[in-house]
């Protein structure tokens, strides 16, 4: 459970990165070059057959803990077993479904589209060989709706939340503690807890209220 969740909080970063290029104000040039290199680039396609494994292990795993504990002690997981538990330690199960949740959405609505149908326009760049799936302008359609922009935000205060608590609990849980290092895991686990889902957040917000602005 807690290296998964360790692979996926690295992912995270890495993702973000990549998605950042959306607020590049080229009409969405670098994106969409991004996008064809992560779906052409056969060791991307390798990474991403560990990331989906990842994910579906990760949930899988977490749901048989919040199950167990549940059914053991009558909780509804492990750590809140401890009365002076935080929010977050007494409800992962329940973030990390509402992120599951979240995931299938963003994935049937991008991942989907771009993987499996032609639902998309093809584009052409000066200079580049080959026309490209415009991934960045089905991006900015669904970040023009608000309800979509909404759904997006609660996905991501899910991932705060479960972060608050999932960053310092995998180091903890891998007898990674330390007198003089674990305070520092904790503040840099709320700062990536709170950064991270900040990051992902300006995106829909930003496209969105471009949006808005241009009519």
């Amino acid at each position: 459970m807690s290296l998964t969740g360790l692979f996926l909080i690295i992912f995270l970063l890495v993702h973000l990165t990549g998605n950042l290029q959306l607020l590049i104000p080229d009409e969405g040039k670098a994106f969409n070059i991004y996008a064809d290199f992560m779906s052409n680039n056969p060791l991307i396609k390798v990474i991403s057959l560990g990331l989906y494994a990842g994910i579906l292990l990760h949930a899988i795993q977490g749901i048989l803990i919040a199950w167990s504990n549940k059914k053991a002690k009558g909780q509804s997981y492990a750590v809140s077993t401890y009365e002076n538990g935080s929010w977050m330690s007494k409800n992962m199960g329940l973030l990390g479904l509402l992120i599951f949740a979240f995931l299938a959405i963003h994935m049937g609505d991008f991942w989907v589209k771009v993987r499996f149908t032609d639902s998309l326009e093809m584009v052409s760049y000066p200079g580049w060989e080959h026309e490209l799936m415009n991934v960045y302008k089905r991006v900015n359609i669904a970040f023009s709706n608000i309800w979509i922009v909404i759904i997006y935000l609660i996905g991501l205060l899910a991932l705060s939340l479960h972060l608050m608590h999932g960053f310092k609990s995998a180091f903890t849980t891998l007898g990674l503690e330390h007198r003089k290092y674990s305070p520092l895991i904790k503040w840099i686990g709320i700062g990536y807890a709170i950064l991270i889902p900040i990051g992902y957040a300006i995106i829909p917000l930003f496209m969105f209220f471009s949006h808005q602005a241009n009519y």
